[in-house]
């Protein structure tokens, strides 16, 4: 059995944990969404991992600041450990050192790793900057790939279903949205990263999807609406987590398809920050 950590503040613990109602007689992975400002362990079946194949052992970094969570992760032979703060405003405070500290606590350092992974986006404008800089600076000074991650894609990974809508507020009252189905090597798109409004939602087709996301805690009720019978279930809590990226990031590199640092670039979706003064007023 697999060592299992938990402190208070920082949340930190492995990634794979024994379950005995595991799927398929495995373990159950744990991920952290949001609840009431806290964090909250996240069980996802452990044969999702299965369907990303690392055919060497790889140690990955990971590093997400899309949302107001900051979080980072190592991935190291298919085990992951990863720790999550609330850091509202402060990710370019935490992250450096929630970097030194994960892997103090895991003896590796820049020079043991293979890789780097990085939740690129959409999300945050801001934290995409913060997690693409950093990455790219340590990358750089330890001659590393990097593995650009959707932070969509890690929510569908997040969601624990073999069919996840991914959806996540980018204010302005408009949706990141995607969709994913889980498929024989991996997950194949459905729908790719949109930005869209509440009431212009692209066509799902299908039963079974499970809604994830914090864009179902702002439009749930036209979510739901819009795509009636396709939906069997959402969560707003769940949040795209560094522990994702690592184990999507890990798939990337070891099929060859990481990037230089000079390459990389956050995937913004939008192209503009906020409303102009003049967009935020009511129309008659």
């Amino acid at each position: 059995m697999q060592d299992s950590r938990y402190r208070t503040g920082h949340r930190y613990y492995t990634g794979a944990q024994p379950d005995p109602h595991g799927v398929g007689g495995r373990g159950r992975h744990l991920t952290i969404a949001q609840r009431s400002g806290s964090a909250v362990c996240r069980a996802v079946p452990s044969s999702f991992l299965h369907h990303f194949k690392v055919l060497r052992p790889l140690k990955i970094l990971a590093l997400e600041t899309s949302t107001p969570w900051c979080s980072v992760a190592l991935y190291r032979d298919a085990d992951v450990r990863s720790e999550a703060v609330l850091a509202g405003q402060r990710h370019s405070e935490l992250l450096l050192p929630m970097v030194d500290a994960l892997l103090r606590d895991t003896g590796e350092s820049l020079r043991t790793l293979d890789g780097i992974a990085f939740g690129a986006g959409p999300g945050s404008f801001t934290g995409l900057r913060i997690a693409c800089g950093v990455a790219q600076g340590l990358a750089l000074g330890a001659g590393l790939p990097l593995a650009p991650v959707c932070t969509l894609g890690a929510l569908a990974l997040a969601g624990g279903r073999a069919q996840v809508l991914s959806c996540l507020d980018a204010r302005m009252g408009e949706l990141y949205l995607a969709a994913y189905r889980r498929g024989v090597s991996g997950w194949d798109t459905v729908i790719e990263p949109v930005l869209c409004k509440p009431q212009e939602l692209p066509v799902l087709a299908g039963e079974d999807w499970y809604g994830a996301g914090s864009g179902f805690a702002v439009a749930g009720e036209a979510l739901r609406a819009h795509y009636g019978g396709c939906l069997a279930g959402d969560d707003a809590e769940l949040i795209p987590h560094a522990r994702d990226i690592a184990v999507l990031g890990a798939a990337l590199l070891a099929a060859g398809q990481g990037v230089s640092a000079e390459d990389a670039a956050p995937l913004y979706v939008r192209n503009k920050v906020a409303l102009r003064t003049d967009e935020r007023r009511p129309r008659l």
